[in-house]
């Protein structure tokens, strides 16, 4: 308990650095670009990949379990879009993500640490966190929202796809996901992928910030900052939900 709260409070410290004034404006327009490439459009073809066959498969499983006479056919639709929007484009895509991105954060950051790039930035006066860390979470944090809203619309159109082949009338598929719709849904997704791409990010970049030794401290780090970076977003899609939600 004692290492936890004592890393709770390295990170908070972490933070203060990597938010205090930069430097030069211009600098973190141009990273903060580049990480947008590498770490949000670089992204799109593995979320696209997951949303569309998510997409087709809950809208399969729902045709095979609302087999009811009692019960709609474009509630099949009404399923589909709800656990898309609500859970899966945030915090399923925001946890494959964390895998994907936080990794490869933290590693990016471990070498540099225990090649002494990160020294040799300090020994020159840059604010190495703040230069090393707030590009990539302005990144994040525009990319991510925008990745979450592509796999909704990804995720419907492959249930729309599963549609055409039967198992349910495309007409009452469209039906669902028009019946009851509130646009606060999708707002909410949007405000949980800001949060869930802040403690992504940020969590990797500490534990990349923090190793020394060898390549094999690197490889703990990422795997470190994954496992934090997952559990982070669960407590605190909790957490958003109950807030936001009730």
């Amino acid at each position: 308990m004692k290492k936890f709260f004592a890393a709770i409070g390295r990170y908070v410290l972490l933070m203060g650095k990597v938010f205090s004034r930069p430097e030069k404006m211009s600098i973190y327009y141009r990273r903060t670009i580049n990480e947008i490439d590498a770490l949000g459009l670089n992204s799109i073809p593995l979320v696209a990949i997951i949303s569309v066959f998510i997409g087709a498969v809950i809208t399969l499983q729902m045709a095979l379990t609302l087999e009811s006479p009692f019960i709609p056919k474009f509630m099949i639709g009404y399923a589909t879009r709800e656990t898309m929007f609500l859970e899966f484009s945030s915090t399923v895509v925001a946890i494959i993500l964390a895998g994907k991105v936080g990794s490869n954060i933290a590693s990016e950051i471990g070498t540099m640490r225990i090649t002494e790039q990160i020294d040799a930035l300090e020994i020159m006066g840059v604010n190495s966190a703040s230069y090393l860390i707030l590009p990539k979470i302005i990144a994040t944090v525009i990319s991510f929202p925008l990745l979450a809203l592509f796999s909704m619309i990804i995720g419907t159109m492959g249930g729309y796809i599963i549609a055409m082949t039967g198992v349910v009338l495309p007409a009452e598929y469209i039906e669902g996901l028009h019946y009851y719709f509130i646009p606060f849904e999708i707002t909410y997704s949007l405000i949980k992928m800001s949060v869930f791409a802040f403690l992504t990010t940020s969590i990797s970049a500490f534990f990349g910030y923090s190793p020394k030794g060898n390549s094999l401290e690197v490889g703990r780090a990422s795997t470190r900052a994954v496992v934090a970076s997952s559990i982070a977003i669960m407590i605190s899609n909790l957490i958003i939900t109950q807030l936001m939600r009730t």
